[in-house]
């Protein structure tokens, strides 16, 4: 008998089936959650715990009036939420990765892109849910925006394309880290200092000398006085574009470097 030799997956996919892969495994990453609630709970509790204590426990210190202060954080509170959410997309990669989902995905005749396409493409939906949910919960609080809903779709399109864009440097550290303690451990200690030495929660008229230079080059602050002037009313179009400018100096750096760690190791 000679044996049937099974012709090789094609090597190249289309462009559309590059497409229709990584939406498959988009809707993949959104399902998990029916599985695993627990995600959803903590993409839900998290941002309106830390919505609940910057607004009740220090707003009167910092304000003199939690509902000025509601006014002034919850933007801050968006930007903070959006960009700690990109952790997400990093330990979910290192996840698969340790888990040997990845191997499994590399013997099918897929995109090699399509998974960690995929993954973001989900973690964008994630982040939209988040946005909705604070902006509801803040305004059962008191939280009013004043700019309509021009204002409020803008403030949404740019946190997402600002977030996307860092959320590369995330992919890099998930992509490298060892395991997923590490990736959380490395990615707050860089998060952390970001969102803190910022205009996101107070104004850094307030801070050192030396601290407030630093704060007026974050692009944590550009983001957030952009958000805010979006929400609220002020100045947007100065943050916005540094923002931006950020953004792509973020996907210039870490994009590639990731996309290279990525075929590597995929």
């Amino acid at each position: 008998m000679t044996a049937t030799t099974l012709p090789a997956p094609p090597r190249r996919v289309s462009p559309g089936a590059t497409v229709s892969q990584t939406l498959t495994l988009a809707w993949r990453s959104l399902v998990q959650i029916k599985h695993n609630p627990w995600e959803l709970l903590d993409l839900s509790i998290q941002p309106i715990m830390f919505l609940l204590l910057f607004t009740y426990v220090f707003g009167g210190a910092i304000s003199g009036s939690t509902g000025d202060y509601l006014q002034f954080a919850l933007p801050g509170l968006l930007v903070q939420n959006a960009l700690f959410y990109t952790l997400s997309t990093a330990i979910g990669l290192n996840t698969d990765i340790a888990k040997g989902v990845f191997d499994r995905l590399r013997s099918l005749p897929i995109a090699r892109s399509a998974p960690l396409a995929g993954r973001i493409i989900a973690d964008t939906f994630k982040q939209v849910w988040a946005f909705a949910l604070l902006i509801g919960f803040g305004m059962v609080l008191g939280f009013r925006v004043t700019t309509g809903v021009t204002g409020l779709l803008g403030a949404l399109a740019l946190l997402v394309v600002v977030a996307l864009a860092m959320s590369w440097m995330s992919v890099l550290i998930g992509l490298t880290a060892s395991n997923p303690e590490k990736v959380q451990m490395f990615s707050f200690s860089v998060m952390m200092p970001l969102t803190f030495t910022s205009s996101a929660l107070v104004n850094p008229d307030t801070f050192p000398s030396w601290l407030a230079a630093w704060a007026g080059v974050n692009p944590v602050t550009h983001l957030s006085d952009a958000i805010r002037g979006l929400l609220i009313g002020g100045e947007v179009a100065r943050p916005a574009l540094i923002s931006l400018l950020w953004a792509a100096g973020f996907m210039v750096v870490f994009a590639p470097l990731a996309i290279r760690v990525f075929r590597r190791r995929a």
